[in-house]
Parts: C-alpha cells; sequence; structure tokens
C-alpha cells in the first residue's frame, strides 16, 4: 500500500478569483533555503501563500555554502503548490545582506517590501518603500531594540504583524503604542488545510510508516532545548502506559543521534529524524494523541528566546488540521489557539498529569479523544495560510 502527501500544483488565480489588485511584492528573509529550522519553513509558509493569492512574489534569502535549490526541490521540501521567485543574495556579511537585499529589492521596483530581519524593514523605509514587518519574538541582543525603535520612529507606510496577542502586549509595554491599531495586524501561524485532507486513519498510517500497531503518541519538531524531549521519555517509561508507542519525528542529525542514544534501552521510543515538511502529515496522521510537551523556556534554533512567552508553534496548526486528540502544555499563550474544546491541557513538565491525561485519552475516554479530534479540525480552518496573507494586506497597499 503506498501513500503520499500530494503537492499538487494549481494556479494562483483559482485560489484568489476575487482579488482584482495583484502587487508586486519582494520578501527579505535571513534565513537558509533549504533548512528545517523553523523561521525557513514559516517564511517560505507565509510568502506562499502570498503568491497562492495572486501577487508577484520574490524571496530574497542569503548565499550559503550549499548549492542553489531549482524551485522543483525547494517545492518538494516545503510542501508548497504555487511557484514564485527565489533569489539567492550574495554578501560579505550577514549585516551587509540586510543593506543588499533592500538594494536588490528597491531595483525590482516592487509595490510591497515584505520583511523579516529588522534591518531590512527599517532601510526599506529609508529608501522609500512600503513596508510589512514580521515579528515573532521580542528584539533581542544589543542591538535588536535599537533596530526596532528606528522602525518604530521611522516615518513612512508601515505595518507590523505579530503572531500572538502575548507579543503584541509585550511589545507594547517595552515600545508603546507606536502604530494605528490598523496598522498592527494579528497574524497566528497558519495551515494549508489542503494537505491534510484525506489522511489515512492511524492504524493505516502507522502501516505505512512501518510503525508497530499499537496506541501511538507521537510529537514533531525540533529537538531544542524545553520541547519536552526529558517528558516525553519519562512517559514512554511510565509502567502504566505499557504497550503504548511513542514517536518523535524531525530534529538535526545530531540532535537526533543523541536522543537515540540515550533511548536505547526504551524499545517503545522512536526519534524518526527529519522527515520533509510535505511528508509530515503522514507522520502526525498516524498519531492516536499529538504532544506539544513545552516546557516554560523554548529554545529557538538562535538560542532561547521568549518563545515560551510569546510563541505560536506551526505544529499546532498542523496538529488541528491533522484530526487529532491534542495533548499541550498549559502555557498561557496556547489559549490563544487552544482551548478544551481542541485540547487537554497539562502543567508543563508535571509528570503526573501528563501520564493521567494520556491514559484518560488512550484507554480511558476514547469518546472525549474523539470529540477532541473533530473539533480540531474545524478550528484548524481559522488558521489558513491564505487567509492570514490576505489580512495582513487588507487595506494597506492598492
Amino acid at each position: 500500500m503506498e501513500y503520499a502527501v500530494q503537492t499538487k500544483m494549481i494556479s494562483a488565480a483559482a485560489l484568489n478569483k476575487k482579488q482584482d489588485y495583484f502587487m508586486k511584492i519582494v520578501a527579505i528573509s535571513a534565513s537558509q533555503v533549504p533548512s528545517s529550522a523553523a523561521n525557513s519553513l514559516q517564511a517560505l509558509k507565509a510568502v506562499h501563500a502570498l503568491a497562492q493569492i495572486g501577487h508577484d512574489v520574490t524571496l530574497i534569502v542569503p548565499v550559503t555554502d550549499q548549492p542553489h535549490s531549482s524551485w522543483e526541490d525547494i517545492a518538494a521540501f516545503y510542501g508548497l503548490q504555487v511557484e514564485f521567485k527565489v533569489e539567492y543574495l550574495p554578501s560579505a556579511s550577514r549585516r551587509l545582506f540586510f543593506l543588499s537585499a533592500v538594494r536588490r529589492a528597491k531595483s525590482l521596483k516592487p509595490d510591497l517590501l515584505y520583511a523579516w530581519p529588522l534591518q531590512s524593514a527599517v532601510l526599506g523605509l529609508m529608501n522609500g518603500l512600503p513596508v510589512v514587518l514580521e515579528m515573532h519574538d521580542l528584539p533581542s541582543g544589543r542591538i535588536g531594540p535599537l533596530w526596532f525603535r528606528y522602525f518604530r520612529d521611522f516615518k513612512g507606510r508601515k505595518r507590523m504583524t505579530v503572531i500572538t496577542k502575548a507579543l503584541r502586549e509585550a511589545l507594547t509595554e517595552r515600545y508603546g503604542g507606536f502604530l494605528r491599531n490598523s496598522d498592527v495586524i494579528l497574524a497566528p501561524n497558519g495551515v494549508e488545510a489542503e494537505r491534510f485532507e484525506n489522511l489515512p486513519m492511524p492504524a493505516q498510517a502507522r502501516q505505512i510508516l512501518g510503525l508497530y500497531e499499537a496506541p501511538t503518541v507521537v510529537c514533531t519538531g525540533h529537538l531544542y532545548a524545553g520541547r519536552g524531549m526529558e517528558l516525553f521519555v519519562e512517559l514512554a517509561r511510565s509502567s502504566k502506559l505499557e504497550g503504548v508507542r511513542f514517536v518523535w519525528a524531525g530534529g538535526k542529525p545530531e540532535d537526533v543521534e543523541l536522543w537515540r542514544s540515550k533511548t536505547k534501552a526504551v524499545p517503545n521510543v522512536k526519534f524518526a529524524g527529519f522527515v520533509p515538511n510535505a511528508q509530515l502529515p503522514l507522520y502526525q496522521a498516524a498519531a492516536d494523541v499529538l504532544l506539544m510537551p513545552y516546557s516554560h523556556e523554548i529554545g529557538i534554533s538562535s538560542g532561547m528566546g521568549h518563545s515560551a512567552q510569546v510563541s505560536s508553534p506551526m505544529k499546532m496548526f498542523e496538529y488541528l488540521a491533522t484530526g487529532r486528540a491534542i495533548l499541550a502544555s498549559d502555557l498561557p499563550v496556547f489559549h490563544e489557539v487552544l482551548n478544551e474544546t481542541n485540547a487537554v491541557f497539562c502543567p508543563a513538565e508535571n509528570f503526573q498529569a501528563w501520564q493521567d491525561a494520556l491514559q484518560a485519552l488512550l484507554f480511558d475516554d476514547p469518546a472525549h479523544r474523539d470529540a477532541l479530534a473533530q473539533q480540531a479540525v474545524l478550528d484548524a480552518q481559522k488558521y489558513l495560510w491564505t487567509e492570514r496573507a490576505k489580512r495582513i494586506l487588507e487595506g494597506f497597499v492598492g
């Protein structure tokens, strides 16, 4: 039996028949492409959504020591459908990239500059370009706050997106409410619901992936500090959860090998390693319960950051679209998307609470598990990448 999540090429016009104004948008991201890092995945998904709703999009990213990827390879890696241009820009340093990228963007005469780096957003304003800045965390380091204040104070056509209410409130507290409410757009991360349609049932997905047929708990994502790997393994060792299989899909090769070595004596744990985003729905579909065992301090690719307070993990939206019960850490920011009708919450790092909740979902109350799964699918429709893109741009240009 074969199963694959399809990456079907469709036209942008077919996705956005009602839109009658199309812009030339140049986006700038400092992320490596391709990369399994969350910042790279998020940038590609957000830009892809702009192309899906009909805009002419060019994404500028830095040259790395890897060969440039073709569109076909990028589409397969990230699970994309509508083609846009990816331009690799050489630069003598990371700092110079921000300036070089804006110069290149201006030469393309865009209607809009869409930026993740604060430096590029500020330099775009200085060059007279309308700018949308995506904010995913509080400015960090010594110069991050300085660049943010430049963005705050510099005149020009500008809009900022924030991924959570918590981030918006934290920015307002530190830097003041310097933009009109209409120009601070709450834009949680999203999901491409079409990639999660017609997924196999858990037992069938496990068969396709060659996993044991047993009650299965799945977690996807990187293995950075604070993602709950220790709790994940501790649950697998629990005698009360005997017979349950635990699968973690994702992570850098060195991290995967580390955790595989740590769990050699735990036969019901599998660290599957990196899974291309296009194939990730199948691993999520193999679960009876999907885990988000985050700690109070969450690591990211660049360090610790403030993710536990302001984050909007992409896996959360994928989990909803998969249609499985979700068991998540009871962090306030997660309640902006999850609630008691589509998830069960446990205190972060409280083993007993997680063990009891898993036992209930897997064995004691399957009706509750099914009800959570059904509501999750419905709620995923609120968080489509394309609707996010429309909301960010609405009333700004054009």
